[in-house]
């Protein structure tokens, strides 16, 4: 026979319970979202991934504690160096790479003809009226938007009913991300005093950590970096540093196949260095603009409390894409290594389950699906993701068994990657032929893609592509990257492929 005490408990439960469901299912009371998106950051910085990463972040590992973390979330990929501008277009329409407006060749006499480039009719020419401000302002929700300008969708953007838009890189209150923190803070107190009661989409991006990475002196001064200018001299050494990556090297064992692109050699600070000094100084001036971000998300979570509304917010937190600084002797965002191909992506609020955590196997177009999903609004016909609904119930571990990625803003074709269990694939075709190379990983005994070039002990942590003990699972891979480029609409094949 049960307790008094143990069933006053479990009455308390069901009551707490019955509240969040009224607070979600109550039309006076839908629930609120706010969105947080950064620019450019590897989930591997942040401990909620990486346990052994330097970098304070006590507001993000909060939403963590009181919701979800995602450990197989992903940016579909890009056509274009700035990666930012294609995985901005799908978190804004829930579509897919090639589903979106492309960038076509400005002169038609260098197109490839032996290219299907795409047609304008995979991305509907109403496509801005489906996109995330525009269907939760017909839902009757306030939306609102802060974030860099440029390098996203100008005509999604602007469905948002307030706009505060600015690209914020620098190391003051003024000049950086507080501005933008500033712009949410500002929103909510309007909204406090005008007594306003609609529910709101808050879409909450920031500048930071992308480049110029220049952090504020005392966030700085923690991290052991300076905001380094001098292009023929090196940053001082300093033990507060970041360590170098674990696959950090030199230089990437053959060419990434994008000549001249600005990440790879016109980054300031780092340029085309990739000795441990610079590195490890980018690295803390990136951890310094990442830490002074969540300092901005806590000012705002709680706001949020002080209001009353943060218990019936739902809070997602991600990146546009990764970032390599210094791994694999790479610095920016063109490659499909896990640390730039996979974004950080948590979600908390009302009904999502506290402390848990899922593969998912989720792209940023899924955001959208997900957010219409859980504020009960109709889905729009537009969308290709999904919602991540049945990750979170418990009912699913992934939404996908498969994951694709694309890269071919530099050379064409350029590189792709398809990724199934443990075993993923990468595959390079650039430079005019003159690079055609072939990765296969064992994810599960080499998570960080270690390459020969790291001279590793294990025999599985290498690349497995050219070991004929494997060959099965390459020939596997290589037929499933194929059928992922055919579904998705892919215009390119690479070089050991059938034309269709």
């Amino acid at each position: 026979m049960l307790s008094r005490k143990l069933l006053l408990g479990l009455l308390a439960t069901s009551l707490l319970a019955s509240s969040f469901a009224k607070a979600t299912d109550t039309p006076s009371k839908r629930p609120n979202f706010l969105v947080i998106v950064v620019d450019d950051q590897s989930p591997l910085d942040l401990r909620i991934y990486n346990p052994d990463s330097p970098l304070d972040t006590p507001n993000i590992d909060r939403l963590a504690a009181s919701g979800m973390v995602f450990d197989g979330a992903h940016h579909m990929g890009a056509w274009s160096g700035a990666v930012c501008t294609p995985s901005r277009h799908m978190i804004m329409t829930g579509r897919s790479v090639w589903h979106i407006p492309q960038r076509r060749p400005k002169n038609p006499k260098k197109q490839n003809k032996s290219v299907r480039y795409p047609d304008t009719e995979l991305a509907p020419a109403n496509l801005p009226e489906f996109s995330m401000a525009a269907v939760f302002n017909r839902a009757g929700y306030d939306t609102m938007r802060t974030c860099k300008k440029g390098n996203s969708y100008p005509d999604a953007n602007k469905q948002f009913t307030v706009v505060r838009d600015a690209t914020k890189r620098g190391g003051t209150e003024e000049t950086g991300s507080a501005w933008h923190g500033k712009q949410v803070l500002d929103y909510l107190n309007q909204r406090e005093s005008a007594a306003d009661r609609d529910p709101f989409l808050i879409y909450f991006g920031f500048s930071h950590p992308h480049d110029t990475r220049d952090g504020t002196p005392e966030l700085l001064a923690k991290y052991g970096a300076i905001n380094h200018k001098e292009k023929n001299s090196l940053p001082p050494a300093n033990s507060k540093q970041p360590p170098l990556p674990p696959n950090h090297l030199d230089a990437h064992p053959f060419h990434h196949g994008h000549p001249n692109l600005r990440d790879e050699v016109a980054v300031s600070g780092v340029w085309e260095r990739r000795d441990e000094r610079t590195i490890r100084n980018e690295l803390g001036r990136e951890f310094a603009c990442s830490e002074n971000i969540d300092i901005q998300i806590g000012k705002v979570l709680n706001r949020l409390e002080e209001m009353g509304e943060l218990q019936n917010t739902y809070v997602v937190y991600t990146s546009d894409h990764g970032m390599a600084i210094g791994r694999h002797g790479l610095q920016g965002k063109q490659n499909l290594y896990e640390h730039t191909w996979r974004v950080p992506f948590v979600l908390s609020g009302p009904s999502i389950p506290t402390g848990k955590r899922a593969l998912g196997n989720l792209y940023l177009m899924d955001l959208l699906p997900t957010l219409v999903d859980l504020a009960g609004i109709e889905a729009p016909s537009t969308l290709e993701g999904r919602s991540l609904r049945p990750v979170i119930e418990g009912k699913q571990e992934t939404l996908r068994d498969v994951l694709f990625g694309i890269y071919c803003g530099g050379t064409k074709p350029g590189m792709r990657c398809v990724k199934q269990g443990d075993w993923k694939l990468i595959k390079y075709d650039v430079l005019d032929g003159s690079v055609r190379e072939t990765q296969l990983f064992n994810l599960a005994a080499n998570p960080l893609e270690y390459l020969p070039e790291h001279h590793r002990e294990s025999e599985w942590e290498t690349d497995l592509a050219e070991n004929e003990a494997f060959a099965e699972k390459r020939k596997e891979m290589e037929a499933l990257l194929l059928h992922q480029m055919q579904s998705w609409d892919d215009p390119y094949r690479l070089w050991d492929q059938p034309t269709d």
